[in-house]
């Protein structure tokens, strides 16, 4: 696959063959959110060989959990069902990648095979007979190892870091070609760093199921990392703490955050630290904006200090902004940046939000790394708050997430959650980027993502478990 002869010969680069493997990992303990509890994971890892026109060639590469609990709750499909649709739809992706050898910048060819996700999904909806269409979110949290692979082999066929490579001069256009008039003029360089941030703090989450201190601790997993919140604090010197939170249940929420709060003042004593950080997840389970307020006053009753450490607030409501235009944030947003996750699908979908009263997004490798640039651009320009999440994160996924945070210029912290329940994921890579894994005071060592492609990875570690499934001609 790959006849040079038949290269576009204008384009910066072409897609020359395409190819997946998939990895499993069991979680060493459960993540609870959303009343959802994840105990494994599936990674799908894509390949792409891409040439130039004067016969130069470079392999990239892109790997994601196909994180189906989080991108979709159906409730006609259980959760073998819906990963499987998902599973088969990143393999579509990347097959018809390879196939049709698209050619220009990654950000052009991404956000033209953007335009085709749901039209591929509904072929596979039709052929496997799916209950339910795949919902947007899961479609691009599909098609997201497929983008940042075409990213990484940009890079390396130029010998550059992917984000300086992002000019209007390389893309071929400037942003008003992405985001509208707004943008006329400006590029993504003007919203991303030459250089990563030298360190940034990590965010630690407390899960719904998470032990904070001995006393909660059922059965020890006996591994030898941490077992409690308390332990975490000491072990990793933290500094920033995502609560999840139920959504529905008010005086669990509020007792559950008091708790936290507890565990961290003791261990920040002990530690003398004096500043640090909550965030408050609900992912999308408040029935309304009166909840939230509810939950915020509560705070500033029983534990304004609590209150006055939560830097913001994420994803409250439904993530259907469309169908739930109710769910107006501008009250508690006048207290707390109030944060869209779920709802960030698209430009239109952010514009929607900062009508509703969102006043900051949360951006995501898992939802492409084309969109989490032109959202993280839309962001900066209307001057909303800017966080980076991730979906459990794993070796490479969590570099290319991290690296997203170290290189867009307002956000200040990386949430990283794969250390605590799937660290065997980060076999290997651990040792080859020891300061993104090693957490000292609280944050980790971004300095080092640099180089050719998304952060300049050469090789894979030695020791990866093998892939259960290959497919594809790279």
């Amino acid at each position: 696959m790959g006849n040079m002869a038949a290269m576009d010969q204008s384009a910066p680069m072409t897609v020359l063959a395409a190819g997946y493997q998939i990895r499993r990992y069991s979680y060493r303990t459960p993540i609870k959110f959303g009343g959802r509890v994840v105990t494994d994971a599936e990674v799908f890892e894509v390949t792409v060989r891409v040439g130039h026109r004067d016969g130069r060639e470079a392999t990239g590469w892109g790997a994601m959990p196909l994180g189906n609990a989080w991108a979709w709750p159906s409730t006609s499909m259980d959760n073998g069902e819906t990963l499987g649709a998902m599973r088969a739809l990143a393999k579509r992706l990347v097959l018809d990648c390879g196939a049709d050898r698209p050619a220009g910048h990654p950000l052009d060819i991404c956000h033209r095979l953007a335009q085709a996700y749901s039209a591929t999904a509904g072929e596979l909806e039709r052929e496997l007979e799916w209950p339910e269409p795949m919902p947007r979110l899961a479609q691009l949290v599909s098609a997201s190892p497929l983008e940042a692979a075409l990213f990484d082999a940009h890079g390396k066929l130029y010998q550059a870091n992917s984000y300086d490579l992002l000019e209007a001069s390389l893309v071929g256009s400037d942003l008003s070609s992405f985001l509208g008039g707004d943008f006329e003029g400006e590029d993504l360089s003007r919203y991303t760093r030459r250089e990563p941030k030298s360190t940034m703090p990590l965010y630690h989450l407390v899960g719904a199921l998470d032990p904070l201190t001995a006393a909660d601790v059922a059965e020890p997993v006996g591994d030898g990392l941490p077992e409690t919140l308390q332990d975490w604090v000491h072990a990793d010197g933290l500094t920033h703490f995502k609560i999840k939170l139920a959504g529905d249940d008010l005086a669990w929420d509020l007792e559950r955050v008091l708790a936290v709060e507890q565990v961290v003042a003791e261990a920040q004593r002990e530690r003398q630290v004096e500043q640090w950080f909550y965030s408050a997840d609900f992912n999308e389970k408040c029935p309304h904006v009166e909840y939230l307020l509810d939950f915020l006053h509560g705070l500033s009753e029983r534990a304004p200090a609590a209150l006055d450490r939560l830097q913001y607030l994420e994803q409250p409501t439904h993530r259907d902004l469309k169908a739930h235009p109710e769910n107006r944030m501008h009250a508690a947003a006048r207290i707390k940046p109030v944060v869209i996750d779920e709802s960030l699908v698209d430009f239109e979908s952010l514009q929607l939000a900062r009508e509703l009263g969102y006043t900051g997004v949360a951006l995501k490798a898992c939802k492409g790394h084309h969109e989490a640039l032109l959202m993280g651009a839309a962001a900066q320009k209307y001057n909303l708050f800017l966080c980076v999440q991730d979906l459990t994160c794993v070796g490479y996924s969590f570099l290319h997430s991290a690296s997203l945070a170290a290189r867009i210029k307002t956000v200040a912290a990386i949430e990283g959650n794969g250390r605590q329940y799937c660290p065997a994921g980060n076999r290997g890579w651990d040792q080859m980027y020891p300061g993104m894994f090693d957490v000292q005071q609280g944050r980790v060592g971004t300095a080092v993502l640099t180089g050719p492609g998304l952060f300049g990875c050469g090789q894979r570690p030695a020791d990866e478990p093998p892939p259960v499934e290959r497919g594809g001609d790279v």
